[in-house]
């Protein structure tokens, strides 16, 4: 039995030769395997984000050598994949002009400066009401938060010196000191109830939160000094840091600081509504900005960015 239903009959269609077709795919764009010593970034196929990662590498640099503000935002999973290092490098030579942490990016780094190990199984502290239950942490943090109140510092501020001033053995793998030593400001933008060190008694809310404001002002003053080449960096904050750096901006356009023609970049590991609307679109509409987003693990990214950018300042 054939089928009850009309079909088209292709006999009638039109051809014509490829050599009039337009195409976005050509031979001359494909990779090309270096050697070890030679260009990764030209190696590379001029194809999608590929092309991306290639020009927003050369913006990095471009930044870097004009000494343009740049700034880094940092989530805490940047910390616990061993990512500090290039960016210490970068703070030391004087390439970033100020760093954001939100509260947890504040603890691993604390940890990691003062006994070298941070991080732990949240499953099994969970199940039996130790996860997040150490003295120590919340303790220091604690005692940062009423110095800062007391001092008028900011949060970021306070751990820096703190672990400037001790003798924490792993502070060349802190980034928390690395500011303080290299003069870079590094706010810390604390969401209450989101940390472990808020199921402490030690605690107090009050500093925490007056420590944290006056970061979000230093963060400010930051963001105001951005202006036309600018670098912005969203490495890892789904939420926070976004959502700080609107805040930020919109404050600094408030106060006449016209901050336009901004480069900024995403790095998450999967595509974040907040981090995509906040980072990358609406702050890059003005003044013919250029935003980015990056897909992948901080472990592989931000060593790769590091490279790439090394790459164009050579």
């Amino acid at each position: 039995m054939a089928s009850r239903y009309p079909r088209t009959d292709p006999a009638g269609v039109k051809t014509r030769s490829i050599a009039d077709r337009t195409h976005k795919v050509d031979v001359g764009d494909f990779g090309k395997p270096s050697a070890v010593d030679s260009s990764f970034l030209e190696g590379l196929p001029r194809q999608l984000k590929a092309e991306d990662w290639r020009a927003f590498c050369r913006s990095t640099a471009e930044a870097f050598k004009a000494g343009r503000p740049v700034i880094a935002m940092l989530g805490a999973h940047v910390i616990k994949v061993g990512c500090s290092p290039y960016l210490i490098d970068w703070i030391e030579r004087g390439f970033l002009t100020a760093v954001a942490f939100n509260g947890a990016t504040a603890i691993h780094d604390l940890e990691i400066a003062m006994w070298g190990e941070t991080s732990e199984d949240v499953a099994a502290g969970l199940k039996d009401g130790t996860f997040g239950m150490v003295e120590e942490t919340p303790r220091l943090i604690a005692d940062a938060a009423r110095r800062a109140q007391a001092e008028d510092l900011g949060l970021g501020e306070a751990l820096g010196e703190y672990i400037c001033g001790s003798d924490a053995p792993n502070r060349k793998a802190s980034i928390l000191a690395a500011c303080f030593s290299s003069q870079v400001p590094l706010s810390v933008h604390v969401a209450l109830g989101t940390d472990t060190i808020h199921q402490h008694p030690v605690v107090d809310g009050a500093a925490l939160g007056a420590a944290s404001m006056t970061d979000f002002r230093i963060f400010s003053a930051a963001v105001s000094r951005l202006s036309k080449g600018s670098v912005v960096l969203n490495l890892g904050s789904a939420v926070i840091l976004p959502e700080v750096f609107l805040k930020a901006l919109t404050l600094s356009r408030n106060l006449g600081h016209s901050c336009e023609g901004l480069v900024t970049a995403d790095f998450s590991m999967i595509q974040q509504y907040r981090a995509t609307v906040n980072v990358v679109d609406r702050p890059t509409l003005a003044g013919d900005g250029k935003g980015y987003s990056f897909i992948g693990h901080h472990e592989l990214m931000l060593p790769l960015l590091h490279r790439s950018v090394e790459e164009c300042l050579r």
